[in-house]
């Protein structure tokens, strides 16, 4: 299995780690290959080329019986395929785990043609592609007829306790998690603050993750809001554990996504979430049910919907309870472990029972 250390930011990275967890190395004989990390390009460049020699001594001696490949867009992707190529022209099955919320982007427009060839190429060729999603499974079928896609979604560790009910839950807290940027459409969701301060001054935002964090607070400074947002960084393990269970409500308000962690997370701390209809979103959280739905960029929905959950607890209670009753159903982490493992079987490779 190849993809970002797992000490690294990301949702790959937070894949990985519940995957590890959850058995599934251990139980199929994986062993596990890093090809980037956080850090300069001495770090990443030295750690890809070990990752690299050490992958390819073991396919020349026949020691790989299957790769996994977790890939996003770009040179995520090309990076892979310095491992995905070999392996396909020696015949050795190939999983193409495909996480990259931009990839429709990244394949349909930055591509050049020589370059799309590349990538329908290794598509093609592979054992399996799996996405997060079946709408990310339209989109691949559709761009690689002869792809054989499959959809396993992204695993979540559920909780002993879910946040709604926890001790430490703040009736005012609002949640976020993700790289803080255009993409995640942070920037929206400072105006939607702004917009609810006057009705709201006690609301406190949380942003919880790397990129433009100078930009996000030079915005909230502008907005009148800096007293009220907290940049926190990135935030792993007990750290983001602890926000999950003081805060009331999660909100990502995205352009392009895969199937984001911090939405499973939220669910499965029983957040209500409120977010945008792409990638996977609307498969894990249905308009009305576990949170709301609104159209990416829509700041005027985006601040009525938070409004409505700031304003009464009770359906926030029970819009918690149906993401964490929703998450522990479909995306718990044993599940699909047990989904993977049978992929592995499919493809030759042994494994322990789960």
């Amino acid at each position: 299995m190849i993809g970002t250390a797992r000490d690294t930011q990301g949702g790959i990275s937070s894949v990985v780690h519940v995957l590890s967890e959850a058995g599934l190395l251990r139980r199929c004989g994986i062993e596990y290959l890093a090809t980037h990390c956080d850090g300069g390009p001495r770090a990443k460049s030295v750690l890809m080329a070990k990752g690299w020699l050490r992958f390819i001594s073991l396919l020349l001696r026949g020691r790989v019986a299957l790769l996994h490949a977790h890939t996003a867009s770009r040179a995520s992707f090309w990076r892979k395929t310095l491992f995905m190529v070999p392996s396909l022209l020696l015949k050795v099955p190939v999983v193409l785990h495909l996480h990259g919320a931009e990839f429709q982007v990244f394949y349909g427009q930055e591509c050049t043609p020589a370059a799309r060839r590349c990538v329908r190429w290794v598509f093609e060729r592979a054992s399996r592609v799996v996405v997060l999603s079946a709408s990310w499974k339209d989109w691949a079928e559709a761009a690689f007829p002869v792809a054989r896609v499959q959809v396993i979604p992204n695993p979540v560790v559920i909780p002993a306790r879910s946040a709604i009910d926890a001790p430490m839950r703040q009736d005012a807290s609002v949640l976020f998690l993700g790289r803080l940027g255009q993409r995640k459409g942070v920037f929206d969701l400072l105006q939607a603050v702004a917009a609810l301060q006057p009705r709201h001054p006690g609301l406190r935002l949380r942003l919880g993750g790397d990129g433009e964090l100078e930009a996000v607070g030079q915005q909230a400074t502008a907005l009148g809001i800096g007293q009220q947002i907290e940049l926190l960084g990135w935030v792993r393990g007990e750290a983001k554990s602890r926000l999950l269970e003081e805060s009331c409500v999660f909100v990502l308000p995205s352009y392009n996504e895969g199937l984001p962690m911090s939405v499973l997370e939220a669910m499965a701390h029983g957040l209500p979430v409120v977010s945008t209809p792409v990638g996977g979103i609307p498969e894990a959280v249905s308009d009305g049910e576990e949170g709301f739905l609104v159209p990416p960029g829509d700041v005027a929905a985006l601040t009525d919907r938070l409004a409505r959950l700031l304003e009464d607890k009770p359906l926030r209670t029970r819009m918690g309870r149906a993401a964490r009753e929703r998450a522990t159903a479909e995306f718990g982490a044993l599940g699909c472990v047990t989904r993977w493992v049978t992929l592995y079987r499919e493809l030759g490779v042994p494994c322990d029972e789960v």
